[in-house]
This record gives structure tokens, sequence and C-alpha cells, in this order.
């Protein structure tokens, strides 16, 4: 990677809602790609309860390895990015039984990018949700949506004014 800064996904947890809705819930701040690829050989009847929650709208925290429902887009140094994939190759042999880091690090580095693409062109701060579905295919199918703010006056509701006193 270049020295040049790049945009990623960072989870974002607006309660505390995650810890009940996921087996493990990813901490606020850490970096994140989508991790559908956790679902690729689950068997529908096993997508039950938290599991199925994670499917259908968690992102995958690369800290914890830990499911967030909301993603902020954030800069990040090409570093960052570097360790990242690494951080991803290791989970591949850990848990997915990949053979070694080298040959895990093509698929780390295709999630990372694909993560990446969703963080491009979108201004910093922009919240992200996902949707997955499986179809009748098999195939597993992501909706990403973007969440904006308000537009337009007010973006609150005024419940008080403040006068000046004139004694």
């Amino acid at each position: 990677m270049s020295g040049r800064g790049v945009k990623l996904l960072r989870t974002i947890r607006f309660d505390r809602s995650d810890d009940a809705v996921y087996a493990v819930a990813a901490a606020p701040e850490e970096w994140a790609v989508s991790g559908a690829f956790a679902f690729a050989d689950l068997e529908a009847d096993a997508l039950t309860g938290k599991t199925r929650q994670a499917f259908a709208n968690g992102f995958l925290g690369v800290e914890s390895f830990g499911r967030s429902t909301f993603v902020t887009v954030s800069d990040a140094t090409a570093r960052d990015r570097d360790d990242i994939v690494l951080r991803m190759a290791h989970h591949f042999v850990e848990v997915y039984g990949a053979p070694d880091v080298e040959a895990a690090l093509p698929a780390a580095e295709a999630e990372v990018g694909f993560a990446q693409s969703l963080a491009d062109g979108q201004p910093i701060n922009t919240v992200l949700t996902v949707r997955r579905v499986r179809g009748d295919d098999g195939v597993i199918r992501e909706e990403f949506r973007t969440i904006r703010p308000p537009t337009g006056e007010p973006l609150h509701t005024r419940i008080w004014t403040i006068e000046n006193d004139e004694t």
C-alpha cells in the first residue's frame, strides 16, 4: 500500500443492544469488514437465534471478531489497512483452517478491499448497515444502506427559549 490515507469501516454503537443481539458483540471503534464469509458453509437450519442476527445484520469487528449492527466510515492509514489484512489472514488460519498466513493473505486482502470499497466515496462518519439473505440458490447476498442525518430545520425540537431578564 502507498503512504496515502484510505477510508475504512469502524464499528459504532448507539446503545448496548449489540450485547444482547449477538453472541459476541464488537467493541466500539474496532476496524470492521462485512464478514459474510463466516456464514458461507452454514446450512440454513443453523441460522437461528443470535447466529441468525449476526448473519442478517452484523458487520465483523477485526479485533474481537464480534459483530456490530452499525459501522461508520473512518480515515485510516495504509499501515492500519495492512495491519487489518494481516489480522484477518491470521484469523483465517486460526478459525477457518487456512494452511498458513501466506495462503490466507489473498482472501484477507479481498475482504478488506471490499470494506474499503464500501467506504470509498462516502463522507467521514457516514453510518452504514447491512442486510444479508441467502437466496434459494444458496448464494449470500448483501445490501448495504447508508444512514444519513435528517436535513432541513429544525434538526431537533425546541423545548424552551432563553429570554433576557430586564430588571
